[in-house]
């Protein structure tokens, strides 16, 4: 069969033939592959600078974590695979597969689980976001961003703040349910100042951080408080796109009510793992279905892969590798 194989940590993958999977336990099933998103994670994981592959040795893998198809039943689902998933078939995790509802397209089944992982587990048992409460999400034009912010609505955050460098698409996560818009393409003074602002006029509950770096720096600088009462602020660090590494003062830990956590793989309970395979993804599947839920997927082949691994997309889109 056709795959995606990365033959050494760093290198680019490559179209190749490669035996078909074979069942090694019960716990296994097959799927036949219709499509299997290019995240992030992949990219890292691939390169071996993702926490969960440090130390990994070079060996010939196929790609991908994840991917929509069809079991030997018949059933159309989407499932976490016990190996690489961008290939024409792929083993799975039993306890970890979804039926998915006829009317939702494999692109969008295969593009959306991600974001809903580095979204509604931050917001829901991380933060353990409340309905009315005030949600900022730092770098929310990505396409976990747009996702967190449709999440954070239908979880019932009263009023949404987000931030972000593209304009274009920090304009349109209005229309997703952000009720104010802060660039990053500004001077630190006006970046803080409008944050300040913010926060002075309905105080952040929850702030969902997906840059980490000099602006994580920022935000927890304009909670800072000086000796009096402060509002408690839940901040959850989901990604470190513009730097592992932060400055953090004593004082601004001492000075204000500050939860500060991360949500990843080896944050969260078993319980709550299994609570996102039988209700999180199936709900969010059911509000794609519906339109409630939107997502943009950019669709290229298996064949492609060489050619569009490190390719650019549009902020808010997600490459979908299609079989």
């Amino acid at each position: 069969m056709k795959a995606a194989v990365i033959y050494q940590l760093g290198g680019m993958p490559v179209l190749a033939d490669v035996p078909e999977p074979e069942i090694q336990n019960e716990d296994e099933l097959i799927m036949t592959v219709h499509a299997a998103a290019v995240k992030h994670i992949d990219r890292s994981t691939a390169q071996g600078t993702h926490y969960s592959t440090r130390g990994d040795k070079d060996r010939a893998k196929i790609i991908g974590g994840d991917g929509v198809g069809h079991l030997d039943d018949g059933r159309r689902v989407y499932a976490i695979g016990t190996g690489g998933t961008i290939a024409e078939k792929a083993l799975v995790h039993r306890d970890r597969v979804v039926a998915l509802p006829e009317r939702l397209d494999d692109l969008s089944a295969a593009a959306l689980p991600n974001a809903v992982i580095g979204s509604a587990m931050g917001l829901r048992f991380r933060a353990g976001l409340k309905k009315g409460e005030t949600v900022l999400i730092n770098g929310a034009t990505g396409f976990t961003g747009r996702v967190a912010v449709q999440m954070a609505r239908y979880y019932g955050a009263g009023r949404i703040v987000v931030t972000g460098r593209n304009e274009r698409a920090l304009q349109s996560l209005a229309a997703l349910g952000a009720a104010e818009i802060i660039p990053i393409c500004q001077d630190d003074d006006a970046f803080i100042a409008r944050l300040k602002e913010s926060h002075g006029h309905s105080p952040f509950d929850v702030v969902v951080d997906y840059l980490w770096g000099h602006t994580a720096e920022l935000i927890l600088s304009c909670l800072k408080g000086k000796g009096s009462f402060t509002h408690r602020t839940r901040f959850v660090s989901v990604g470190a796109i513009t730097g592992d590494i932060i400055r953090l003062s004593a004082e601004n830990l001492r000075s204000v009510d500050l939860q500060i956590s991360g949500s990843g793989l080896g944050s969260w309970t078993r319980d709550q793992v299994r609570e996102l395979f039988t209700d999180m993804l199936p709900t969010a599947f059911r509000l794609a279905s519906e339109h409630q839920l939107i997502v943009d997927t950019v669709p290229v082949a298996l064949k492609d892969i060489e050619k569009i691994w490190d390719m650019d997309i549009a902020g808010g889109e997600r490459l979908v590798v299609t079989l």
